[in-house]
C-alpha cells in the first residue's frame, strides 16, 4: 500500500507540473486580449487636402520674393527662406519662388491638363502610358511634397537654365549653402541610389525639419489606394507612385 501511495503522488506531481507549463502566463493572456487601437493620423496636409489661404501655419509669400501674389509657405519654411534669401542677395544672387504650396485642387488642375494634352497628341495612349509620361516632372494629386508648404521652385523650370551662367552661379551657391538653412535638393539625376521617380530638378529645393515629418507620415501611412479623385488615378497602385515617387527622394535629404 505504501508503494502504491508513492507511486499515485509521483503521478499527480507530474501531471501537474505538465499541465502548469502549458498554462499562457496570466499577464500575456491580458495582452492578447487588449484592444488595439489605431492610431488617428491626419494627412490632410500630407496629402493636400486643405486650404493653405485659411491654414494657420502658412503665411502668404510677399511679392518680392515670387514671381507673383497668392502663393503659400508654411511659415516655419518661408522665415528660413527669407534668411537664405539675404545670404544669396549679400552673394549677389536674387532667388525667386516660382512655385511653393499646391493643394490637392491646384495639383489636380495641372495634372489633367497634361492628362488631356498627352490624349489630344496621342488619342490611344494608355491610362499606365500617360501617367508615365506626366511623372517624369509632375506628380499625382495627393502625393506632391508641394503640398506640404516645405518644398519650393526657384527662378527656372528647366535644368539647362542652370548649367551655365547666373543660373548656374545660382545652383552652385544653393548646393554650397542651402543646407545651413535646412534645404535640400530632393529630385538630383537618378542612380543607383535613387533609381525611380521623378527626373532630376535642379529648381526644386526642400526644407527638411518639416519636410521629413511629412516624408514620414507619407512611409508610414500612405498607400497606393488612398490616391484617388482624378483621371487616372487608377494606375497609381500599378506604378507603386508611394514608394517609387513620394519616397523615391535623394538618399541626403532624408
Amino acid at each position: 500500500m505504501r508503494i502504491l501511495g508513492v507511486l499515485f503522488c509521483v503521478f499527480i506531481f507530474s501531471f501537474c507540473q505538465e499541465k502548469t507549463e502549458d498554462l499562457i502566463p496570466i499577464n500575456e493572456i491580458k495582452e492578447e486580449k487588449l484592444p488595439i487601437e489605431t492610431e488617428k493620423v491626419d494627412l490632410s496636409i500630407v496629402t493636400g487636402m486643405f486650404d493653405p489661404s485659411a491654414h494657420d501655419s502658412f503665411e502668404l509669400i510677399d511679392i518680392s520674393h515670387a514671381d507673383r501674389e497668392g502663393l503659400y509657405l508654411q511659415k516655419e519654411t518661408y522665415k528660413a527662406f527669407k534668411q537664405m534669401n539675404e545670404a544669396a542677395k549679400a552673394s549677389g544672387i536674387k532667388l525667386t519662388i516660382r512655385s511653393a504650396t499646391r493643394n490637392f485642387d491646384y495639383q489636380r488642375g495641372i495634372w489633367e491638363r497634361k492628362w488631356a494634352a498627352n490624349i489630344k497628341r496621342e488619342s490611344n495612349i494608355s491610362n499606365l502610358v500617360n501617367a508615365k509620361n506626366i511623372l517624369e516632372y509632375s506628380s499625382m494629386p495627393s502625393t506632391s511634397r508641394h503640398h506640404w508648404g516645405t518644398d519650393i521652385d526657384l527662378n527656372a523650370f528647366e535644368n539647362s537654365w542652370f548649367e551655365s551662367g547666373e543660373g548656374l552661379t545660382l545652383y552652385n551657391w544653393m548646393n554650397e549653402h542651402a543646407a545651413t538653412y535646412g534645404f535640400c535638393q530632393v529630385y538630383t539625376a537618378k542612380d543607383s541610389d535613387r533609381p525611380n521617380g521623378y527626373n532630376e530638378e535642379k529648381w526644386h529645393w526642400s526644407y527638411l525639419p518639416i519636410a521629413n515629418e511629412y516624408y514620414a507620415l507619407a512611409q508610414s501611412h500612405m498607400e497606393d489606394n488612398m490616391i484617388k479623385g482624378f483621371k487616372g488615378a487608377e494606375v497609381a497602385k500599378e506604378i507603386g507612385v508611394v514608394n517609387n515617387y513620394i519616397l523615391g527622394i535623394d538618399k541626403s535629404c532624408k
